[in-house]
């Protein structure tokens, strides 16, 4: 029996739905993939060979583009603010954030995971999901990538502890979140930081963004 895309997007949307999650459907021409953005990951960002979703680990821009076209559909997924936190302002960031925003981070990793994974047991066995934000998986414990010591080496996701789960953030593929998101009406904004300080924003009211491609 071959399955209705229209009908499982529409519970694929449901789902989303029932996490507080916005989807809007997206055609692969409008993804956006550029190699600049690999370079904002080699150059500024503290998680750099850190997690295994990450540069050098996740797949290259020219990698990911040829990937995207393989498929027709797929389903852009927009999380507002940021779960775990009420109000808060600048100060009440560490400067070693990353266990901070651990439930944002959950939150978008996990539902990506999740509809890809429903998509697939559903028949749709090319489903394929990008998350946002450096790996957070491992509780309480740093990557192996960070762990380990000398080259980079991409055999090391070999030991990853949670190979079923991880998956590239779209930045760390190469895809321009900002232009791709306007592609389907949402308009990002570069989020402002106290005194211009890696991290600390001034405000919780941020937009996340994660993709799930379906054939």
């Amino acid at each position: 029996m071959i399955p209705d895309v229209g009908q499982e997007i529409e519970n694929l949307k449901d789902l989303a739905a029932a996490k507080a999650v916005q989807v809007k459907e997206i055609s692969p021409d409008q993804i956006v993939v550029a190699q600049w953005v690999r370079f904002k990951c080699r150059y500024g960002c503290k998680g750099y060979g850190k997690h295994f979703g990450c540069p050098p680990y996740a797949p290259s821009p020219d990698e990911t583009q040829r990937m995207v076209n393989e498929y027709k559909k797929g389903l852009l997924l927009r999380f507002d603010g940021v779960p775990g936190h009420g109000d808060f302002g600048p100060d009440d960031i560490p400067d070693d954030f990353h266990d901070w925003f651990r439930d944002l981070i959950l939150w978008v990793n996990g539902t990506v995971h999740e509809l890809e994974k429903s998509a697939f047991y559903d028949g749709y066995y090319k489903a394929f999901g990008f998350g946002g934000y450096p790996c957070i998986w491992c509780e309480h414990q740093h990557c192996v990538a960070e762990e380990s010591k000398g080259v980079v080496d991409e055999s090391l996701r070999r030991k990853c502890r949670h190979m079923d789960l991880v998956r590239p953030s779209m930045e760390a593929a190469g895809i321009d979140v900002f232009a791709t998101a306007k592609n389907v009406g949402w308009v990002l904004e570069t989020i402002p930081c106290k005194n211009k300080e890696y991290g600390k924003i001034v405000h919780g009211n941020i937009h996340s963004i994660g993709l799930l491609l379906l054939d």
